[in-house]
């Protein structure tokens, strides 16, 4: 298992915009179509990544709650889907039907979405508040396989909650670990390893 940690770019960054294929629907979805004035929250997923795997069930949890909060969430799937073929955009469809998700999960076929928000690994979280600047990047929670600790969304739910509640986002952050982008030949950013 690859073992990646998030950038941890720097707070107050403005979100960047995207449309992309969500492949349940065939249509497109863009930011500004995701994005609340509670906030939006954009992850980047992997179908295979057993990191993901580990925290799905509690992820599609988590989205039902914020969502109804009034949270924007959408994720998005980097990986170069020739080389690892259970990333396709199809089998992505299958996933958000599999998982429960109620947020849309969108192919970035160029990595180019994956570049701007400079995304290293899966899952990797991205919170903004409602203006479009960055307050939160890190884990979900402390949880790894086989680590024996509980999948919570602790790090991230308190992030959410202060974010909804008006209060200031704690900048004391954990990157998040996962399995790296896989990024397609000659295709990876300056900054990735």
């Amino acid at each position: 298992m690859a073992r990646t940690p998030s950038t941890m770019v720097p707070l107050g960054r403005t979100a960047p915009d995207f449309t992309l294929r969500d492949p349940v629907t065939g249509g497109t979805v863009s930011r500004d179509d995701v994005r609340t004035d509670g906030g939006l929250l954009v992850i980047f997923l992997s179908n295979h990544c057993p990191y993901v795997k580990h925290v799905a069930g509690e992820l599609a949890a988590f989205a039902r709650e914020y969502r109804d909060k009034g949270l924007g969430i959408v994720a998005i799937g980097s990986n170069d889907a020739e080389a690892y073929p259970d990333d396709r955009p199809d089998l992505m469809a299958r996933e958000v039907e599999a998982r429960g998700y109620v947020f849309p999960y969108l192919h970035d076929d160029s990595q180019e979405v994956a570049k701007a928000y400079e995304a290293a690994c899966t899952p990797d979280f991205f919170l903004f508040d409602g203006e479009g600047r960055l307050v939160y990047r890190g884990q979900f929670d402390e949880s790894r396989p086989s680590n024996g600790v509980e999948v919570t969304g602790a790090d991230l739910r308190a992030a959410c909650d202060a974010l909804l509640s008006g209060a200031t986002v704690s900048e004391a952050q954990t990157p998040s670990l996962g399995c790296n982008i896989k990024w397609k030949p000659g295709n990876a950013p300056a900054w990735f390893g």
